[in-house]
């Protein structure tokens, strides 16, 4: 007999299918990881650990927009691995995460996706609600680490630059896990903030460096609803004289006025994602001061949260 209209069918058990392999000019390998989602796809992401069998706490790394697959998960645990092996050897795991290119302004437009069982057969499928979201993807490598034996399911973190910040609260508001660290959090969705085309420009990047102008064009009503659900404790990290600095900031105030557990710090760098470093073109690991302090600051505050 069909399911029921409307009958919510059950998410499969969290898994992924592992290719171990090298990382150039580190000791500590990797295991490229397809992961299930919900909607039953696969995402890749790449695990690297201590040695020994745990059970540690995990922090998710990821920069910018889903895109490229599995060959820019390599890539980026390749530029990142420097940094990688000094926070692994300080006794995390580490999971390079990507997602799906998510439609801009999709995450607005209607609500989170919901597995729905097919009422037309007998094949007990299951279907989508609506399409998924990039930040649902975030959460199936969460719901993957905690399978994992040496990974601590209680001790997950998530550390994300610009689109992969905002994913981070985006996140948050459907789960929770120990610790966010939103670096430069690009979180106009988030926050419902206008991005059409009366917002002020300079080559082509929307100008909200202004506080006050983000919080004008921010719909603050749909932006609270969501930061009221979060749970998990969130670092921001802003660039002083970035475009989008008045909604990084925005998106702390807002979570402090709910009374959410948020922390603020900005620092001034010429580069966006500046604390997340990449090795140089000769291989060599060489972060600035500023670099330096930014990362000592968000790994601090995962030694607090997710080594208690």
């Amino acid at each position: 007999m069909a399911a029921a209209p409307g009958a919510v069918a059950p998410q499969l058990p969290s898994h992924g299918y592992v290719i171990p392999k090298p990382v150039r000019g580190s000791d500590i390998p990797m295991d490229l990881t397809f992961v299930l989602t919900r909607d039953e796809i696969y995402v890749p992401i790449a695990v690297r650990k201590p040695p020994g069998h745990g059970p540690f706490p995990a922090i998710t790394m990821a920069r910018g927009n889903g895109r490229g697959g599995m060959p820019f998960v390599e890539a980026q645990v390749e530029r990142l691995a420097s940094l990688q092996d000094r926070i692994i050897q300080r006794g995390y795991v580490v999971a390079t995460v990507n997602y799906r290119n998510e439609i801009p302004l999709a995450y607005g437009a209607s609500g989170r996706a919901q597995n729905l069982s097919d009422r037309m057969t007998t094949e007990g499928r299951t279907l989508k609600s609506v399409a998924s979201l990039d930040s649902d993807d975030l959460i199936a490598a969460f719901d993957y680490l905690r399978t994992l034996p040496y990974v601590n399911g209680k001790a997950i973190g998530a550390v994300g630059v610009s689109h992969s910040g905002e994913a981070i609260l985006k996140a948050a508001a459907e789960t929770s896990f120990a610790a966010g660290v939103a670096i430069e959090g690009a979180s106009h969705e988030f926050l419902s903030v206008d991005t059409g085309p009366g917002v002020p420009r300079k080559n082509g990047e929307i100008q909200y460096q202004d506080i006050e102008l983000a919080r004008k064009n921010a719909d603050k009503t749909k932006a609270m609803e969501r930061i009221r659900r979060i749970a998990t404790p969130i670092l921001h990290i802003g660039r002083d004289h970035d475009h989008l600095q008045g909604i990084f900031k925005l998106a702390h105030e807002w979570m402090v006025e709910a009374g959410k557990d948020s922390t603020w710090v900005s620092f001034d760098h010429p580069d966006h994602g500046y604390p997340l470093v990449y090795r140089k073109s000769d291989g060599s690991y060489a972060p600035d001061p500023v670099q330096q302090q930014a990362i000592d600051v968000f790994m601090k505050y995962f030694d607090e949260k997710l080594k208690k």
